[in-house]
């Protein structure tokens, strides 16, 4: 998997939610949708397994970079450069949609337009991508289609669940798992904590797998 300078290089939350794919009945020939492909790690785990993927991201180099990987795996993934569901023809739904979008809660409110911060950083809460997700994807899943969603608990799985319901998905946690601060989160261990979302000890972080799904 190559991972160029300035795209998202696969971490925990993308192994964590990696390992949840392999636990889901993916038959061959299923429409998957990637959010937020980044290098396309996750786009390419469900090709292998015969899935007909589409990968989304808005940013330009994200998007060569998935193609490239794509191509080195020899699998057949159709990669757009879009923001979240806009690229989509209005009419195209999917099996499975799949999403390890920005989380990290940042100081600035508006999204970063450049640079490396674009991977992560989602607003005051964390938020800024989850909630459009939240709204969006169930208009592109099937009956009986399925959404699986990583972020982490500074970011409000609560929200997200209650988001999803009001939307007409059932949906839980199905996952977790706690992993040590990265780079990312150390640096603004500070601003966090005058905030509350972190407390002076803490040294790591909850993931947590969303599942939702149409009844």
């Amino acid at each position: 998997m190559v991972t160029v300078p300035g795209v998202y290089a696969p971490q925990n939350d993308t192994l964590l939610l990696t390992d949840a794919l392999a636990r889901e009945n993916i038959r061959p020939g299923a429409k998957v949708l990637d959010l937020c492909t980044g290098c396309g790690a996750l786009a390419l785990a469900v090709a292998r397994r015969g899935a007909r993927v589409t990968a989304v991201d808005v940013s330009r180099r994200a998007v060569w970079n998935a193609r490239l990987n794509a191509l080195l795996a020899r699998q057949h993934i159709r990669v757009r450069r879009g923001d979240l569901t806009e690229p989509l023809p209005p009419e195209e739904r999917f099996d499975l949609v799949v999403s390890n979008p920005p989380y990290v809660p940042a100081s600035k409110r508006a999204d970063p337009v450049r640079g490396p911060g674009r991977a992560w950083d989602a607003g005051p809460d964390g938020r800024e991508l989850l909630d459009r997700i939240c709204d969006e994807v169930p208009g592109v899943l099937k009956r009986g289609g399925l959404l699986l969603l990583v972020h982490s608990t500074l970011s409000g799985p609560d929200e997200t669940l209650s988001r999803l319901t009001e939307a007409g998905l059932r949906a839980n946690v199905s996952e977790r798992a706690r992993i040590p601060f990265g780079p990312v989160l150390r640096s603004r261990r500070s601003e966090l904590c005058a905030r509350g979302l972190l407390r002076p000890w803490d040294e790591s972080e909850e993931l947590v797998i969303i599942r939702a799904w149409h009844s």
